[in-house]
């Protein structure tokens, strides 16, 4: 007889399980089943894992396991993403902390390129080791690096193609820049907060003379000021670009600047001029009505600049200091940083009288979110890919249905991100990446082609000396292209081998709201364009993880969570060295270890891999955040150790017996639960198939703890236990076969321990190998028809053992202590049930005698069934004159709570609304239906 350990301990087998699940090659697609593929969102190689990536894959192994044990070919295709940026950082950290003097720029690009491939090949895979430890059923012997061969070939083929489209050019656009990183970064690494900084307000000279009659009214068109001015004022943020100007903007029906519409201002400290423009983009309410308008440095001013044919005037490098090379710009500022040049050019408007006055104003300040720098809006050339045609294709397919959202509520922001599309910057001044596949003539003309071979020989280039370009690809370039990049694209050898055909389109993508553009919406275009296909049917979109008091987990605010320390636990010194290690504001560390500690004076014990997962499912609301308690965990820690007890309970009463095929149940009570595992099991085919998690883990929660380890295995025990041998015999197949079925319904969230139960329960019914190739539990496996009969009664018998132990908890009785039951009233279909049941009520109940009463009770405590009336004869029992105090007092208690009521309702006036008065009501006769049965039982007991 197989034997279990005598408590739950998760790290004595999740582990060990991994490893052989793994290494038994299960999982793999295999079968002829029909398709189903999860394509993974592929983690930044530096990366490890945190709670969005446990929340998120999770989910997406719940799928896989589920459908794997449907029969279907499944796939789960894992990857990682090279990360250029978050890649190069790491790499140059290393190489400072290794003290020999080395960089990225003293070695040049080849040398630390080696030493970047050094370091992944080291340390790279970190967080798939931690995927492991999470239980992810991944194929990992198809697992891609962005930067793998296979990756890099479809990579270079889809740039190359979409250049011979006419989608991809290279222009020069104002683009977000770190002046850190030295680097053209995306929207989605630029965290924009509110910090404190200033308004200055300057005046701008008219230019050639001029002046107008400048008159200000307040908001009710009272006249406040008028007089003669020869300038304007204008309100900026950043005094260091007025060196950028290039137009200053009112709005066309502003009445205090129609006279000046048309004129010119002399820029000041530059002596340029330039045009006073107007345009419906000013906000007239806004500070003086006069916008200064610099398009190489504001996207806002950029987009004016267009519309009106501005020039674009750079005065920055690369590395945001003010230009040597320009001649309008005095020597005093030239190579000065930024904010160096901010305070310099303050201090000559004042000195020159054009200061007009400074406030404190809180603003948006972009900082890059890898290096904490302001991001400045930044004039380069870089290789764009034109959205506009793809954007609509990309549109059209989600409104036809061949992509669908779920929740559906996040198609609008799809379309409100495509309706309002730019065109795609994918060029990165960095050296980790995908090369740009475009070599460079001695006179700037660009070539672009799979090699150099390839560009010499279309273009007739001879022996001419060529360079290549040398920025790389954004990584969401290559992220777009994983769908089929995976898949061997566009080799059909390797697409063949892989099976392209049956891989894309995928079959559901699990992501993040936050992404929607920045990668679903990618992915939809590049692989409709470059391979005629949707690259998923499904996008199902989560929320994000946040703490328990709903903050967003973040280093700064020392609020997050390892899952690994959840799985495995960790101490409080260690979790406070954790959260106050690395700090990009250290004097945060003191606050962060004090709420650290009051929150976890222990640390944090370890829940396992399972309870884990199962909060992850059970919080899983239809694209909500969702707030993680740890208090969650530790119920659902409770959850597989309750599963592990019932299991333990039914293998010492299941012996050496086996048995096959569907139970053929002699009792009621296995009636009533094959009919409860029927139902269950349909709720949890409908809930897989609308991604609705929260849900399946409730009905499965419910089913398995009061189902079946609360009711059934109490409801087994009178067969059990009985003489009769074919009750005994049939209750023991039917409490395996539940077993056994439950434990594979519970497997794709809880993998480990249904595996390590199921393994212990599998022999009883002949089976073998792993759960997680067993089918899943399907409706309509056990015919329930013919069990309603039972079904009822069981319930009928659940109520009158609640209704009993009730009474028992109340006075306080032991569980273990025989007490009598008078039953009262009912009709036939009671008194038939209390024949039928007689020996189970008598075994639940702990029943010495159940008796049907005709007349009044003695002193009892009482409770109400359907029609039936129950008594516990309290003689014996309890002491019945502290018992006629008790009730002296709640009798007291609730008289006054009625009154009250009372008193409120004939107070209430015509004024008062319906629901109230209604509300009072229902009050009222709850109080007055309570006093009457206290009333009762108190005249019990004289």
């Amino acid at each position: 007889m197989t034997t279990l350990a005598p408590g739950y301990d998760p790290k004595s087998f999740e582990s060990r399980l991994y490893q052989q699940w793994e290494s038994s090659g299960a999982f793999a697609p295999a079968g002829d089943g029909p398709a189903y593929t999860i394509l993974l969102p592929p983690p930044n190689v530096t990366g490890t894992l945190h709670m969005g990536h446990a929340f998120q894959h999770t989910l997406q192994d719940a799928l896989i396991r589920y459908h794997r044990m449907r029969g279907y070919r499944t796939l789960w295709q894992m990857g990682t993403d090279h990360a250029g940026i978050a890649t190069e950082m790491v790499v140059g950290r290393n190489l400072m902390l290794e003290g020999k003097g080395e960089t990225r720029d003293s070695l040049g690009r080849d040398a630390f390129i080696e030493k970047v491939w050094a370091w992944k090949e080291q340390s790279g895979g970190t967080i798939e080791r931690q995927m492991r430890r999470l239980g992810t059923s991944g194929d990992w012997s198809r697992s891609v690096f962005t930067m793998d061969p296979m990756a890099s070939t479809a990579v270079t083929e889809a740039f190359v193609r979409l250049h011979e489209q006419g989608l991809v050019y290279r222009g020069q656009r104002l683009v977000n820049w770190d002046p850190v990183l030295k680097t053209a970064i995306s929207d989605l690494e630029v965290a924009s907060e509110e910090e404190h900084g200033h308004m200055w307000s300057i005046r701008y000279p008219l230019a050639d003379g001029a002046s107008y009659e400048h008159v200000e009214v307040d908001a009710d068109g009272v006249e406040t000021l008028r007089e003669v001015r020869d300038y304007i004022v204008v309100a900026t943020t950043r005094p260091e670009t007025v060196l950028g100007d290039t137009a200053a903007m009112v709005h066309p029906e502003d009445p205090r600047y129609l006279a000046l519409h048309g004129k010119s201002i002399a820029l000041p400290l530059t002596g340029r001029r330039i045009p006073l423009i107007v345009d419906d983009y000013v906000d007239r309410a806004f500070g003086t009505g006069v916008v200064k308008v610099t398009p190489a440095h504001d996207f806002n001013d950029y987009a004016v600049g267009q519309r009106h044919g501005l020039p674009m005037i750079n005065i920055f490098t690369d590395e945001a200091k003010v230009m040597s090379s320009r001649d309008d710009i005095a020597d005093a500022y030239r190579g000065l940083d930024r904010f160096d040049a901010r305070k310099a050019i303050v201090a000559d408007l004042e000195a020159a009288g054009l200061l007009v006055e400074v406030k404190p104003h809180k603003l948006q300040v972009p900082r890059g979110d890898r290096s904490g720098q302001v991001i400045e809006p930044f004039l380069t050339d870089q290789w764009f890919v034109k959205m506009d045609e793809l954007a609509r294709r990309g549109l059209e397919l989600v409104e036809s249905g061949e992509v669908k959202f779920v929740p559906p509520n996040w198609i609008n922001t799809y379309r409100h991100w495509l309706e309002n599309i730019q065109d795609w910057t994918i060029s990165r001044q960095l050296w980790w990446g995908h090369r740009i596949p475009a070599w460079f003539d001695e006179a700037g003309n660009a070539y672009v082609g799979r090699s150099e071979a390839e560009v010499r020989a279309a273009h007739g280039l001879g022996d001419i000396a060529l360079r290549q370009d040398p920025d790389v690809l954004e990584t969401w370039f290559s992220s777009a292209m994983f769908p089929f990049s995976t898949q061997g694209w566009p080799d059909e050898d390797t697409m063949g081998a892989l099976g392209f055909d049956v891989a894309l389109p995928t079959s559901v993508l699990v992501t993040g709201f936050d992404i929607i553009f920045f990668w679903v919406a990618r992915m939809i275009m590049m692989t409709d364009r470059l391979v005629g296909r949707v690259p998923f049917r499904d996008v199902y979109i989560t929320g994000l993880v946040r703490d328990k008091d709903g903050q967003k987990m973040s280093k700064s605010k020392g609020n997050i969570l390892d899952p690994l320390d959840i799985i495995d636990g960790i101490g409080i010194d260690a979790l406070v060295a954790k959260r106050t290690t690395g700090l990009m504001q250290p004097k945060m560390a003191e606050k962060i270890e004090k709420a650290t500690r009051k929150e976890f004076p222990d640390g944090i014990n370890p829940h396992g891999a399972d309870a884990l997962r199962f909060t992850m499912a059970a919080l899983a609301g239809p694209g909500r955040d969702i707030k993680f308690d740890l208090a969650r965990a530790e119920g659902y820690k409770n959850f597989c150790n309750k599963l592990w007890n019932a299991t333990r309970f039914a293998l010492m009463n299941l012996g050496d017996a086996t048995f096959t095929g569907v139970p053929q149940p002699k009792t009621d009570a296995e009636q009533w639960i094959l009919a409860q595992l029927d139902r269950t099991t349909a709720e949890a085919a409908a809930h897989f198939a609308s991604y609705r998690f929260d849900l399946l883990a409730q009905c499965l929660y419910e089913f398995t703890w009061n189902q079946v380890c609360d009711w059934f295995l109490e409801l087994a025990k009178p067969a059990l236990q009985g003489e009769d041998a074919a009750a005994a015999d049939s209750t023991r197949h039917t409490l395996a076969y539940v077993l056994d079925a439950l434990l594979r319904m519970l497997h794709p969230l809880v993998p480990f321990v249904t595996e390590e139960l199921w393994q212990a329960v599998a022999p009883r019914l002949g089976k073998s190998g792993s759960v997680m190739l067993q089918p899943y539990p399907q409706p309509g496996e056990v015919d329930a028809g013919p069990f309603a009969q039972a079904e009822a009664d069981i319930e009928w018998l659940k109520a009158m053992v609640s209704a009993v132990r009730r009474i028992r908890s109340e006075l306080g009785v032991s569980p273990a202590k025989q007490i009598a039951l008078l039953v009262r009233g009912g009709g036939e279909n009671e008194c038939a049930r209390m024949g039928r049941l007689d020996a189970q009520l008598r075994f639940l109940c702990r029943l010495e005698r159940l008796q049907v009463l005709t007349g009044e009770p003695p002193a009892a405590a009482p409770a109400v069934v359907g029609d039936l009336q129950l008594f516990v004869p309290l003689e014996g029992l309890v002491d019945l004159d502290a018992e006629r105090v008790r009730l002296d007092k709640e009798l007291a208690k609730v008289a006054a709570e009625k009154d009250k009521s009372e008193a409120k309702l004939a107070k209430f006036g015509a004024g008062v609304p319906a629901a109230v008065v209604e509300q009072e009501r229902l009050r009222l006769a709850d109080w007055s239906g309570k006093l009457a049965a206290l009333a009762e039982q108190r005249a019990r007991l004289g």
